[in-house]
């Protein structure tokens, strides 16, 4: 009789950031390694859960580890830290995650060039997320923070279309959004790299948190190696408008995992802090894995 293995369950975020896991899975890279690991819930489900702007842990994944039936998820590292402030249920941040993503700044306003042209123009992010975090990073150093407008603009899919229809003349997104809106006739006013936070239940054991990373690590050799054989997974999104060639592979790529430390969390806490985007009331310094 084969030895049973261990579940690990997944809480979906965005397709482009959850691509090593959906290759770990399809590839049996998981399975390999003794882990029997699922998505706790679909992308369709992410999708009407989080189509209304919520407060950030009324959110699917959020809610989904907070009440325990996922063991880990992804989002941006600024984030990672604030959810597990917000949340009733401890968890640490293990990694950043292999997905290394831009967000851009879009527009179709041709007035709208550079970042100093964004002074107080409302630019639409999904509120304390990377879309958010990102954007004031790009604009501050331009503007000054008194110029920069944040607008709340729900998910990325729906902050593209409120773009087209005139309703914001900027907003911020990823892949598959940014592609899209070049495709379509958009510029880029100012994008930005980074990285996530993996943040997982203290339920796994070390064994299983290597194992489960060694194996993401493969699937990030995959995807390197044939990039538009899994790009289909991350196009989905745009329901048709996109397609998986035409997905430009500038604005993602992926790494091997890289373990969070203390240095590299003090920085992201610090400039939260700074901004008043923390409540800075937990026993942060748990929250990463040593």
């Amino acid at each position: 009789m084969s030895q049973e293995k261990t579940l690990v369950r997944i809480a979906p975020n965005n397709p482009v950031f959850d691509l090593p896991v959906i290759v770990g899975i399809e590839e049996k890279l998981f399975e390999q390694a003794g882990l029997d690991v699922q998505f706790a819930g679909t992308y369709a489900d992410r999708e009407n859960k989080d189509k209304v702007e919520f407060p950030v842990m009324a959110r699917l994944k959020e809610q989904m580890f907070d009440c325990g039936s996922a063991d880990s998820y992804n989002v941006c590292e600024w984030a990672s830290i604030d959810r597990l402030e917000k949340g009733k249920r401890g968890g640490d941040i293990a990694a950043l995650r292999a997905s290394v993503a831009a967000q851009a700044i879009i527009t179709f306003d041709e007035t709208l060039q550079v970042p100093r042209d964004l002074a107080d123009v409302p630019v639409a992010v999904q509120e304390l997320t990377g879309s958010h975090y990102t954007t004031v990073q790009m604009l501050e150093s331009a503007l000054g923070a008194k110029h920069v407008k944040i607008a709340a603009g729900g998910l990325p899919q729906q902050r593209y279309a409120d773009l087209k229809s005139g309703k914001f003349r900027a907003v911020t997104v990823m892949e598959p959004f940014i592609s899209l809106a070049l495709k379509e006739g958009a510029h880029i006013v100012a994008a930005s790299f980074y990285r996530g936070g993996e943040v997982i239940s203290r339920d796994l054991t070390d064994e299983q948190r290597k194992a489960y990373y060694d194996a993401e690590n493969r699937a990030v050799d995959l995807i390197n190696a044939d990039f538009y054989k899994y790009a289909h997974h991350v196009a989905a999104a745009t329901k048709g408008a996109l397609q998986p060639n035409e997905l430009l592979k500038a604005f993602v790529r992926y790494k091997h995992v890289d373990y969070y430390d203390q240095t590299t969390f003090g920085r992201a806490y610090d400039w939260m802090k700074e901004r008043g985007l923390t409540e800075g009331q937990s026993q942060h310094s748990t929250f990463v894995v040593n």
